[in-house]
């Protein structure tokens, strides 16, 4: 697109754009980026205008099409921030600069970096988040020319896209643009998944017919029997979306429903409504598959009712209806704050304000550390709402997912702490439910109650888990700075050194910590590891000892003075998974997997539970865990089988049948492991066999501690 056509798409629908400083920005564009090439061998200022043009389409203001014209200049060419400042102005020159860092960013480091990017990116964001819309259009320009990067860097750019640029479109309420970057990413990470997808929709298609344009006519019919005047679209589900819901639901492409979406878009609110109740009574609904978001709209603007039907031939359809005001904020999300339309701002009284966005997404931004915060932010980027209602009637947004405890947090962080309960629906549920729209929700507290460490693997908010977490640091500080003395101190001296104060204090400002407190709390709550700590210092010696092997009788790190511990037989937990203690009166401390079943029984007994963690070290093959397999019942499988948990250094403590038929074997090996990666390898290995029907770990809950 040369600068006339560009000029004329902003002027479409901006007559009183300023065409001639985005003509005069398309032409400094040129010129700093002139002789230089794309990798397809394409002038490189092709991609800022394609930018500039997805930009356009989404009828966005002037600053933003000239910043996308100049996003790489001061990155990229001789130009510098005061050139871009002096003739376009101090705000494009805050876009350009602020797109620049985003673009620095290493978002997909798996370094401890990654986390203080993440915190870097939504500052820049939170100046104006205009920044983030040039970013992801320019992300999805590069992935839609992806094929001409080399085969390493089209994997780790898809992935990145996957993992955070996608996700943040959704966010920002873009979900065409999610949907886009989505599939675009799957294309390269898994391209046989997503042909294998394709081809079943081209199959479906000859098999049954054109699906879509069907049922578009029988719900136009609706319509017009109702006499309701609306458009109806549809559209097959993106390969990527149609592959999600087969991993998660763990279903074949045939027996997976709603791979088709229909969309009505109609004139009022009441219209959306009236649409519902026809489509109801044409269609039976699917029950659980109701969601209004007209009156529970996103925290991004996003206002629709989604409706699942059992429609023609008993195939399962989802319905989105809403107001066209509406589908603009849900196809431009925030965007739509900066959107123009004959000359003026639009005035969608649905778009929602940049800067609530930007606050409900960084409200806690200088409240918790990097790690923290990424957490957080991930969390609350990936999950999808709930809406659930306090005994007064309001209402409580919540990511899909949620429980009590997060709902308790959501209120005011008091609650939170001082939960020992809930009701739903005026009944007594435990505190680990995961609730679901439309409940009513009512906490139960008392005084002097405090957050449990088992919370932790409870909550799915950012949120609960800051708080949590801070709760846990104030209340059992002391502690945890003794035994993380404890703990340097072991770790020290078996290297050779002593955990003086000198060292603790400039291992703590290696680590970015306030100081050798801070560095014990931690070390002590199992935040950070002794290795972690004596690498930092010396990094040599700490590697020279890395395969030493940890003594059996202090594997487990967290235990009250002058306990032992005992693996329970019930969950047979390993190192490298979550575990918690039980007391008990005569046998010292009972370690429990964290999802261990018999856990419900000690729920009302949080005294009898203690905080406990695996030493960091290696640990001997001395952790024994019940596997159970299916085997064919021909001459040598069973040796093979031993043969190879053997090969993969793990020894057979006990072996005995359970099951004998014609064909098959069903028997309970016990193999003696390291940690849970042991136990991976074993499993990989046995799964690879192709005399092996079935293997699983087995979790005998009447196995008693």
């Amino acid at each position: 697109m040369d600068s006339d056509g560009l000029v004329a798409l902003v002027s479409s629908y901006n007559p009183n754009c300023n065409a001639k400083r985005i003509a005069e920005a398309y032409a400094f564009g040129a010129k700093m980026h002139d002789g230089q090439l794309r990798q397809s061998g394409e002038p490189y200022f092709t991609h800022p205008v394609a930018v500039a043009e997805l930009l356009a389409r989404q009828m966005l203001d002037d600053d933003t099409i000239i910043t996308a014209l100049l996003h790489d200049t001061i990155e990229d060419t001789m130009a510098s921030y005061s050139d871009v400042a002096d003739r376009f102005g101090r705000d494009v020159a805050e876009l350009v600069d602020g797109v620049t860092k985003l673009t620095n960013l290493q978002l997909s480091s798996t370094e401890t970096k990654q986390a203080e990017n993440f915190r870097k990116l939504f500052m820049a964001v939170s100046k104006d988040p205009r920044v983030l819309l040039v970013k992801l259009a320019d992300r999805l320009h590069n992935m839609r020319t992806i094929k001409s990067m080399r085969p390493e860097k089209q994997a780790q750019k898809a992935r990145e896209t996957m993992d955070i640029f996608a996700p943040l479109a959704g966010r920002m309420g873009m979900q065409w643009m999610r949907e886009e970057l989505e599939d675009l990413a799957f294309k390269v990470l898994n391209p046989e998944a997503r042909n294998s997808i394709i081809r079943r929709f081209i199959l479906l298609q000859r098999e049954s017919g054109d699906v879509i344009d069907s049922i578009t006519r029988d719900i136009q019919k609706v319509l017009k029997k109702s006499r309701i005047k609306g458009e109806v679209y549809g559209r097959a589900k993106k390969p990527f979306s149609v592959w999600r819901k087969m991993q998660e639901k763990q279903k074949s492409f045939s027996r997976l429903a709603d791979i088709y979406g229909f969309r009505v878009i109609v004139g009022t609110e009441d219209d959306c409504y009236r649409v519902l109740g026809a489509i109801h009574s044409r269609w039976s609904a699917v029950p659980g598959r109701f969601k209004d978001y007209i009156s529970n709209p996103k925290n991004n603007g996003y206002r629709s009712i989604h409706t699942t039907v059992a429609g023609r031939d008993g195939k399962q359809v989802e319905v989105q209806i809403r107001t066209r005001q509406m589908h603009e904020v849900a196809e431009a999300g925030v965007a739509a704050h900066w959107s123009y339309r004959d000359g003026v701002r639009a005035e969608n009284p649905f778009a929602v304000d940049p800067a609530l966005w930007i606050r409900a997404l960084t409200e806690r931004l200088d409240e918790e550390d990097h790690d923290e915060f990424l957490e957080h932010v991930k969390l609350e980027m990936y999950q999808d709402q709930v809406f659930c209602f306090t005994p007064k009637g309001d209402v409580i947004k919540l990511p899909r997912g949620a429980t009590p405890i997060d709902y308790a947090y959501g209120i005011h962080t008091r609650i939170g702490d001082s939960c020992v309960g809930a009701k739903i629906d005026g009944l007594r549920v435990p505190l680990w439910t995961r609730l679901k729209n439309g409940q009513q929700v009512e906490i139960i507290t008392a005084e002097g109650q405090r957050p449990q460490p088992t919370w932790l693997d409870i909550v799915v908010t950012g949120r609960a888990k800051s708080a949590i977490r801070r709760s846990l640091r104030e209340e059992d500080r002391e502690r945890f700075i003794k035994l993380g003395r404890e703990l340097a101190r072991v770790a020290f001296e078996h290297i050779g050194k002593k955990a003086t104060e000198k060292a603790l204090t400039t291992a703590a400002r290696n680590l970015g910590l306030l100081g050798p407190e801070e560095l014990l709390a931690r070390l002590g709550s199992a935040e950070l590891t002794a290795r972690d700590v004596v690498s930092t210092l010396y990094p040599d010696l700490a590697e020279a000892h890395r395969g030493e092997v940890v003594d059996e009788s202090r594997s487990v790190v967290g235990l009250p003075e002058g306990q032992i511990s005992t693996r329970a037989q019930c969950c047979q937990p390993v190192p490298g998974e979550r575990i918690v203690g039980i007391t008990y009166r005569g046998k010292g401390v009972m370690v429990h997997a964290i999802d261990c079943p018999v856990l419900i029984e000690f729920e009302n007994e949080p005294d009898r539970w203690v905080d406990l963690h695996w030493h960091s070290g290696q640990h001997g093959a001395v952790n024994t865990v019940t596997v159970e397999l299916t085997i064919s019942n021909d001459a040598g499988v069973l040796g093979r089988i031993c043969t190879l948990i053997g090969e993969q250094k793990a020894n057979i403590s006990d072996l005995h049948f359970i099951d004998r038929k014609q064909d098959f074997y069903r028997l309970l090996i016990d193999v003696d492991l390291r940690d849970v990666e042991h136990l991976h390898m074993v499993q990989t290995a046995l799964e690879a066999d192709s005399d092996v029907a079935e293997i699983a770990r087995v979790k005998n809950t009447d196995r008693k501690p």
